[in-house]
C-alpha cells in the first residue's frame, strides 16, 4: 500500500496533461503536453471504415472460444467517434467441419458478430505514452478491450499489456489493467494484474458508464504504468518481466494495438443482454518522450 501511494504521488501530476472536454461528447482539440512529441494518432474524423493506413482487421472466430464473429462491418467511424458494435446475428461459419475438436471449426454458426481493430503491420511502437479515450458498454456479455502486443515472437513471450479490460470477476463488473509475459510452459503466461471494481468508480460518479474515460500507458526503460482518468491502476517494473528464455519483451522492442470487443467468456452470457452492445473510442494518441 505504501509503494502504490508513493507511485501515485510521483506519477499522477501528468495527468494534468490529458484532454479536458465534455465527459458525454468527443475531444475537439489535442492539447500540447510538455515533454513529450505526439508522434502517431487516430482521431477517427473520416466518416465509414477506419483509415486504412493505421488499422487492418481480425476475422471470425480468433481466441479464447470467445462467441462473437469479427468481420470488418461492426467497425465504423462517425462524428469523430470510432464504434465498435456487438449485434446478436447469426453468421454461418465458412470453416465449419463436423465433429472438429478445433473450436473455430466446431461451431455451425457464429450467434453474435464484433469488430478487433488492430495496427499490426501498419504501425508500431515504442517507449512512450498511450491514451486512449473511450466510452464503454457494460453489459452482462461485453468484454472490451484495449491492448498492445510486441511483434517479435509467439504469445506470451512477445509480451502484451492490456491498458483496458472489462469483464465479469466472481458476478462482479471489474476493470483490470495487465502485463503478462512468458514462462516456461508454452503459451503459459506470468500476469501482474490489477483487478478494479466497477463499483469503485460508480461511488464517486453516479454516471460514469455513460461517459468517456482516458486509459494511459506510460512505458519506459524501467516500467509499465496504467492509468485510468490520472488514477495509477497498475505498475510492472521491467525488472520482473523477464521471460524463461532470458528475454525480455518490453525492452526495446515495438508494440502494436488493438481494439476489441469480445462477447462471452469472461464477459459473461449476454443471451439475456439489450443488442447492440456499443464500445466507442474517441481517439488513439501516442506521444514519445522528447530527448
Amino acid at each position: 500500500m505504501h509503494l502504490r501511494n508513493t507511485l501515485i504521488t510521483l506519477l499522477l501530476p501528468f495527468g494534468a496533461f490529458c484532454q479536458t472536454t465534455d465527459a458525454y461528447k468527443p475531444a475537439t482539440t489535442i492539447t500540447a503536453m510538455p515533454g513529450y512529441t505526439l508522434a502517431w494518432h487516430d482521431e477517427f474524423n473520416n466518416d465509414g471504415r477506419p483509415d486504412s493506413s493505421n488499422w487492418n482487421y481480425e476475422k471470425g472466430f480468433v481466441r479464447n472460444e470467445e462467441l462473437q464473429w469479427y468481420q470488418p462491418a461492426n467497425a465504423t467511424c462517425n462524428n469523430g467517434v470510432l464504434l465498435i458494435e456487438g449485434r446478436r446475428e447469426k453468421v454461418p461459419n465458412p470453416r465449419y467441419t463436423a465433429g472438429s475438436s478445433d473450436w473455430r471449426r466446431a461451431r455451425q454458426f457464429a450467434e453474435y458478430t464484433s469488430a478487433c481493430i488492430t495496427t499490426k503491420g501498419l504501425q508500431q511502437f515504442g517507449y512512450g505514452r498511450f491514451e486512449v479515450r473511450a466510452r464503454i458498454d457494460t453489459a452482462l456479455g461485453a468484454w472490451p478491450a484495449i491492448w498492445t502486443l510486441g511483434t517479435k515472437g509467439p504469445w506470451p513471450l512477445n509480451g502484451e499489456v492490456d491498458m483496458m479490460e472489462f469483464y465479469r470477476v466472481n458476478g462482479l463488473p471489474t476493470i483490470l489493467a495487465n502485463v503478462a509475459w512468458g514462462t516456461e510452459k508454452r503459451f503459459v503466461a506470468k500476469w501482474n494484474t490489477q483487478r478494479n471494481p466497477l463499483a469503485h468508480f460508480t461511488a464517486a460518479d453516479a454516471d460514469w458508464v455513460h461517459k468517456f474515460h482516458v486509459w494511459r500507458m506510460d512505458w519506459n526503460k524501467d516500467s509499465i504504468a496504467l492509468f485510468l482518468d490520472g488514477e495509477l491502476l497498475n505498475v510492472t517494473y521491467m525488472a520482473e518481466t523477464i521471460n524463461a528464455d532470458s528475454t525480455n519483451p518490453f525492452t526495446g522492442k515495438p508494440m502494436f494495438l488493438l481494439l476489441n470487443l469480445a462477447l462471452g467468456q469472461n464477459g459473461g452470457d449476454p443471451s439475456a443482454s439489450h443488442f447492440p452492445i456499443k464500445y466507442e473510442v474517441d481517439y488513439v494518441r501516442y506521444w514519445k518522450k522528447d530527448n
